[in-house]
């Protein structure tokens, strides 16, 4: 029998000063993009990564900034992380540069490192790295530091899904030249839609700030010497971001548990994404590998991952394969990517399991019992 109320994969949990910050934005009557609010959550985020922080409408639109004052230009090449969403490298195809993927070390699941430098090594062209934070887990950012820096390509660290991660004590995306977080409703914390860039180039970020506010020059009339974009994040939903901020610790422990639960509970049956030995995961997504009843088709998830989403679903409960890598995507046919196929079998396997940090230890057990059958 279905769930009456939809078990969502990783819905957005209200539970703290939210609505009370919001409620001092309408007081204020600064509900357009910037104000008090935004100054407020910036400041929280510069706090917690340890350098500058530019709010923005989004993760996206974050990435594309970091993209713009890191100096990518038409014709360049950017290396990033195959498994992840499209997201990820979208922005620099947008500007006229040329994508390289690179596939995924077998105990983070995230870049690998070596492949990296093999990658840079056959293109000298790379200007920038994008390396993904996946489901909640750091990359090897001391590695990849050191490969980047000896290339002389610029590390940007996609966070995107890894707030109140941490990588030898170090906050996620709190490496390379930027990092850069996402907010959208499905993220540990929410402003419902939302990101934040993070620098510690005060001069690159204030650059990074110029153009998310179209780039206007400091006159009283508007002066531009160069174009920009409408990317500041509204000052309504940076009082969400303030309340939500507030609880990350929580959230995250949360999530931890209810891995733990997904683990005992499927203990022997399955395999879980590996928690890379120099970091804590926030564990956004539980993701789980299911065993093969037959080997997969290339590009395609295997059919117990197919039959556990269904099966899932009848019963009004969300899941999803595991992000496709982009070297397989048919919009980036051609495109090269370097290192041993970890991530095809990462996506042929892999499913992502309902984490939402309000589950209960019941509703991990009816997601269990069903995979299980």
């Amino acid at each position: 029998m279905a769930r009456v109320k939809r078990l969502f994969l990783s819905p957005p949990h209200i539970a703290g000063t939210e609505r009370a910050r919001v409620g001092e934005v309408f007081d204020s009557n600064y509900i357009a993009p910037c104000g008090a609010m935004v100054d407020r959550f910036e400041a929280a985020l510069a706090q917690h990564a340890g350098r500058g922080a530019l709010a923005t409408a989004s993760g996206t639109a974050a990435l594309h900034l970091a993209l713009r004052v890191l100096g990518v230009r038409p014709g360049d090449e950017v290396a990033c992380s195959t498994l992840t969403f499209i997201a990820s490298i979208a922005p620099a195809l947008d500007m006229g540069a040329h994508p390289v993927f690179v596939e995924s070390a077998p105990e983070t699941w995230c870049m690998d490192p070596g492949a990296l430098e093999t990658a840079l090594q056959k293109h000298p062209r790379i200007k920038a790295v994008v390396a993904v934070d996946l489901y909640g887990q750091c990359c090897d950012y001391a590695a990849l530091e050191t490969v980047c820096a000896r290339h002389g390509a610029a590390l940007i660290i996609d966070a995107a899904e890894a707030l109140g991660a941490t990588y030898k004590n170090r906050p996620a995306g709190a490496a390379g030249a930027a990092g850069f977080y996402s907010f959208n409703g499905n993220k540990i914390v929410t402003t419902s839609g939302g990101g934040a860039l993070l620098m510690a180039d005060a001069t690159k970020l204030a650059h990074a700030r110029k153009l998310s506010q179209q780039a206007r020059e400091p006159e009283p009339w508007y002066e531009h010497a160069e174009t920009g974009h409408n990317y500041r994040l509204s000052n309504v939903l940076a009082g969400i971001g303030v309340g939500q901020l507030e609880l990350l610790k929580n959230f995250v422990e949360k999530r931890r548990e209810i891995f733990s639960w997904y683990v005992e509970e499927l203990k022997g049956l399955v395999a879980f994404m590996p928690e890379s030995p120099h970091g804590k995961s926030s564990r956004w997504l539980t993701v789980a590998r299911l065993p093969a009843c037959h080997k997969a088709e290339r590009g395609k998830p295997s059919e117990n991952v197919l039959r556990v989403i269904a099966a899932l679903d009848a019963a009004n409960i969300e899941s999803r394969p595991v992000w496709k890598p982009m070297h397989l995507q048919p919009v980036f046919a051609g495109c090269p990517c370097f290192g041993e196929p970890v991530s095809e079998a990462i996506f042929a396997e892999g499913v992502c399991l309902p984490s939402g940090s309000a589950m209960t230890r019941e509703d991990v057990a009816e997601v269990c019992e069903i995979l299980m059958k």
